[in-house]
């Protein structure tokens, strides 16, 4: 099977590599063997065995590509070769939360029509094999409620922030230094990047567009080495979540700093790693922990989704057009921290 890589940065070179690397497995699984035809980037990359290409035009007319691996990232560009893909008749692989967030359902119906898929494993969650369980899950229950640690980022500055004291200035340089946080953090610590995973798992659940614009986001900037002093003194530790309730009336959806009770499953999850916990009708509780960034595990959620292709064993993860009403804050009630100082 013939693919072609869009973008060479961090996701798109893991995605090279771990198909370099277990190639023997990968072709077992898949029933044949994976190649890189193409990688499309404005980049030069002379000590690399691949075919680059920076028209995409080469990609797109080229009957031995079967799927695009979209790694560019955010809603433009990324949208419009997404777009030329499907309808040349190519499969579309994409870890891309922004995509799929804001032009999810549109691609889907336009996959459908032309005889492909969009599959998008690696968009929430990265390495944690999630998006197939959690939608296996729905096709025999309902979900009722959901709550996670989406960013590694802002888990990575609040674990530093509550392990060792660290302000939240230095513990976002750190992020920075290890390349867990980008020049410009707003997505991850402004809360943007988690509400977009959000959005996309709500959209699973209920089956409709959830507008990531219509959920209340607040980030972890204001967090303070006080905050976590006062929670520690009532047994909470301070995580940023992702949480949602559906009810009959809509959905009630927030991402914001939590108060999170020691000894709660969620409360442990540190450093980079992501977790989400879910509530369905019947089955009751369940969780999913991992590694939630890094180069290699979302690549291999990716490589994931391109034997999926191969083995014509995915099944259909998708939404309509139609939107979820997202219910306004002042819509119901909600308990809230409130520190005072004195003096």
């Amino acid at each position: 099977m013939k693919i072609a890589i869009l973008g060479y940065g961090v996701v798109g070179s893991g995605v090279a590599e771990v198909l370099k690397v277990n190639s023997a497995s990968v072709a077992k699984k898949a029933g044949e063997s994976i190649d890189v035809k193409y990688v499309s980037d404005l980049r030069d990359f002379p000590d690399e065995p691949y075919s680059f290409v920076k028209n995409f035009d080469t990609i797109e007319s080229d009957p031995e590509v079967k799927v695009v691996v979209e790694a560019i990232g955010g809603e433009t560009i990324a949208y419009d070769f997404a777009k030329r893909a499907i309808l040349a008749g190519k499969h579309v692989v994409t870890p891309n939360k922004a995509l799929i967030a804001a032009h999810g359902a549109e691609l889907f119906a336009l996959a459908e029509k032309h005889g492909v898929h969009l599959l998008f494993e690696a968009s929430v969650g990265g390495g944690i094999p999630l998006i197939r369980p959690y939608c296996g899950a729905l096709l025999t229950d309902e979900i009722q409620e959901i709550a996670g640690i989406l960013n590694g980022t802002s888990n990575y500055i609040l674990t530093q922030m509550h392990e060792n004291g660290t302000s939240y200035a230095d513990a976002l340089k750190s992020a920075q230094k290890l390349g867990y946080a980008e020049a410009d953090p707003t997505a991850d610590v402004g809360g943007f990047d988690a509400c977009r995973k959000l959005a996309i798992l709500l959209s699973l659940a209920t089956g409709k567009t959830v507008d990531y614009t219509n959920i209340e986001t607040e980030g972890i900037e204001n967090i303070s080495a006080e905050d976590f002093a006062f929670a520690a003194e009532n047994g909470y530790t301070l995580k940023h979540l992702a949480t949602a309730k559906l009810t009959a009336d809509g959905v009630q959806a927030i991402v914001a700093p939590f108060l999170v009770k020691i000894g709660h499953p969620l409360s442990t999850v540190r450093d980079v790693y992501n977790a989400l916990w879910a509530k369905a009708k019947t089955t009751g509780n369940v969780m999913f922990y991992g590694s939630g960034a890094g180069k290699l595990p979302t690549a291999s959620a990716v490589v994931s989704n391109l034997v999926d292709i191969a083995q014509n064993a995915h099944a259909p993860h998708t939404w309509t057009a139609e939107s979820v009403r997202i219910l306004p804050a002042s819509g119901y009630e909600m308990k809230k921290m409130l520190r005072v100082y004195e003096g």
